[in-house]
């Protein structure tokens, strides 16, 4: 499975990059999975709902399907938080994974930066970053990817997971 992430501080684009490079990389005919961090609490399920109200009465794992899509929701109930890696074993066949946020998984990852947000460099202290989606040059030896050019993102992307290891 080939992976790679974005990570950013909160503000800096990595969202609005991602779905813009998600679109080219799925028009040029690749199956793109995307697994997410949160940093808070999230319910994808509503208060009231069948599904919500099983997960209420104790379900560990609520299943929900129709003609559409399907969606699994599992309740840690103070279990740890699981790691990327048990979360990418549960995704189904694709040819790229995209990773929001999980700033210290071991995965090649690109920064996204914005100048807008005043806050430290991560790949300063993380040798997984292989490049910087930015809006304005930086003094680094890193590739420098320009965070308004989803093709170019794309591009570097392929190139990073897809080429052959030399």
């Amino acid at each position: 499975m080939k992976v790679i992430g974005f990570a950013g501080w909160s503000g800096s684009g990595k969202t609005t990059l991602l779905e813009q490079v998600i679109g080219v990389l799925s028009a040029r005919g690749l199956a793109v999975s995307l697994v997410k961090h949160a940093h808070h609490s999230f319910d994808i399920d509503h208060a009231g709902k069948d599904s919500w109200r099983h997960r209420q009465a104790g379900c560990r794992e609520v299943m929900v399907s129709s003609g559409q899509r399907w969606s699994l929701t599992r309740e840690l109930r103070g279990a740890p938080e699981a790691t990327l890696d048990e979360l990418l074993a549960h995704l189904g066949p694709c040819d790229l994974v995209l990773v929001e946020g999980f700033k210290r998984a071991r995965i090649p990852k690109i920064e996204v930066r914005r100048t807008v947000i005043a806050a430290p460099l991560l790949h300063l202290n993380d040798p997984d970053i292989v490049a910087v989606a930015t809006d304005a040059p930086l003094d680094t030896a890193l590739p420098q990817l320009d965070i308004n050019d989803p093709h170019a993102v794309a591009d570097f992307i392929a190139a990073q997971v897809f080429s052959p290891v030399r």
